[in-house]
């Protein structure tokens, strides 16, 4: 009797897929890597081993040769019956081979990468994991692109009554534009609209952005409102002024939820096309003192929205509002000129993100001459210093690897450094997850880590004296945590190592982090102000 290696069951972790995302790919190639790598999917219970199958190596019953005599076809089946053992034998062998457990291991990893880069970027032909039933042999599941489903009749009438009812619905709003309001208060076409601007608001920021995640038939929808909101805002257009005003406030509603350049791109566009139309239109003609205005609040809700989920690193001082007038509106004109702004200042703040240590390191310049020196000296014992090898550095070094570092802090044998985009990048000793990429090995070159939810760091804090643990503070007040937890000092209301940037909750829930105080002092501020000491 013999025991072969134990089948696998596949679960796939929707909210880790962005983890997966950032694994470097060269390290599947080696048997270290993968191994690294599978003990992450076991350690996060995506890989659940089942019960070990028992394998019966008894062969096949034979007779007693030197007692009877045998025909030459039965001695033709014993021998079958002989080799088929031995076969099965030899491949239960290999199976359980080093070779053999390792090849399984990077086709899982391999799966579990794929998964994430698909259910990330593919808009069609999700990948999904068959998973394998307890009697499965060999211990690893199969990957199947599901393709599209044909359409079905009950496709095809929801879709008609869809494009049927949006086709009515844009008919009578244009009827209704056309027709003398009866009374005080918003048109038929004007609450409908006001309407709609009231939902997208009350959607969490880029509610629209995976498009993957949107059927055909909800792309479609937005496509067509998209070009009716368009045609509606030129004034020319038919609809009256507070009509045209709010297609234009649901546009960029809807191309800050969609959350892509080309949409922002294409709002800008339109409110430049509609200002020269309505120029134009005041050379030859008086027009309202509200032709070519936007409601100022709601612009610059949207604004305010976008800078604080990219933590833009410019000076706020810096920054360009539209003139407010005295019936809260601002142009169109300048608000396009506001969002463009803001559209090159993330581009910049991105294009930093860039300039990879290599090629500073190769002497090609850099993309942004926007970068830093750093030197290093002192112990390199776990590559907390990322230049060569583990000996001491007697001397300041400079230090290329850090040149786009707006903030480092220096841990127990760690060093995190945060970026102009707010990201975080750690090396060094990695025992009790204190680096946060989610495992316990010693990083010898810079990684960045992933906060989930996404979130742009304005502080982060290290601990100099024990087994290792940090705090990050964000742009938005709210701190993270990871590393060690005993006594607590995690914040999460237990005593466990969190090898991953964890969000605070708790007391914190709802308040506002103002002030950061290295590893001793937050400041909060919600109902009333409170300290915490860490």
């Amino acid at each position: 009797m013999a025991t072969m290696v134990p089948p696998v069951k596949l679960k796939w972790l929707e909210h880790l897929n962005s983890s997966w995302i950032t694994e470097d790919s060269e390290s599947i190639a080696t048997r270290e890597g993968v191994a690294i790598l599978y003990s992450k999917l076991v350690s996060n219970k995506e890989v659940i081993p089942l019960p070990q199958q028992v394998l019966c190596l008894k062969g096949p019953q034979l007779p007693d040769f030197e007692r009877e005599s045998l025909s030459s076809d039965e001695q033709d089946h014993y021998l079958d019956a002989l080799l088929s053992s031995q076969l099965a034998l030899a491949k239960m062998v290999c199976s359980d081979s080093p070779f053999a457990g390792a090849l399984r291991k990077r086709l899982l990893v391999l799966q579990r990468v794929f998964y994430a880069l698909s259910n990330k970027y593919h808009d069609k032909g999700k990948v999904k994991q068959q998973q394998h039933s307890p009697e499965s042999s060999s211990g690893s599941a199969d990957v199947h692109s599901v393709s599209e489903r044909p359409r079905s009749s009950t496709d095809a009438l929801i879709e008609m009554g869809v494009r049927t009812g949006l086709s009515l619905l844009f008919a009578l709003l244009r009827q209704s534009w056309m027709m003398p309001v009866s009374g005080p208060g918003l048109s038929l076409c004007n609450d409908v609209i006001h309407t709609a601007i009231e939902v997208v608001s009350s959607l969490p920021p880029l509610s629209l952005a995976n498009e993957s995640k949107i059927p055909p038939m909800g792309l479609d929808c937005l496509s067509q409102v998209t070009t009716f909101l368009k045609g509606v805002t030129i004034p020319n257009s038919g609809a009256d002024t507070l009509g045209r005003r709010l297609a234009s406030e649901l546009l960029l509603g809807l191309a800050a939820q969609r959350g892509s350049l080309r949409y922002l791109l294409e709002w800008i566009e339109m409110a430049l096309g509609a200002s020269a139309v309505v120029n134009t239109m005041e050379k030859s003609k008086l027009l309202s003192s509200q032709e070519g205005m936007i409601s100022f609040d709601c612009f610059m809700t949207i604004l305010m929205q976008m800078r604080r989920s990219l933590g833009s690193s410019a000076d706020r001082s810096q920054w360009r509002e539209p003139t407010r007038t005295s019936d809260g509106l601002c142009s169109l004109y300048e608000a396009a000129l506001c969002l463009f702004e803001e559209v090159c200042r993330m581009a910049s703040d991105y294009s930093r993100t860039c300039a990879s240590p290599d090629s500073i390191q190769t002497g090609d310049a850099p993309i942004v001459s926007e970068t830093c020196e750093v030197y290093v000296w002192g112990s390199n014992s776990s590559h907390q210093l990322v230049e060569g090898t583990q000996e001491k550095i007697l001397q300041p070094k400079l230090a290329p690897s850090f040149s786009d570092a707006q903030t480092i802090e220096a841990g127990q044998y760690c060093t995190f450094v945060i970026s102009t985009d707010g990201s975080v990048r750690a090396c060094g000793k990695g025992s009790y997850g204190r680096l946060g990429l989610g495992d316990s090995n010693n990083q010898s070159t810079l990684k960045k880590l992933t906060f989930e939810p996404h979130r742009s760091i304005k502080k982060v804090s290290s601990s100099k004296g024990s087994d290792g643990h940090t705090l990050a503070f964000t742009t938005e007040g709210e701190v993270f945590s990871w590393g060690d937890g005993d006594y607590g000092k995690l914040g999460h209301g237990n005593s466990s190592t969190q090898k991953y940037p964890k969000l605070i909750q708790g007391p914190l829930q709802g308040k506002v982090c103002t002030f950061f105080l290295d590893l001793k002092i937050i400041r909060c501020s919600g109902v009333n102000d409170c300290y915490l000491f860490c």
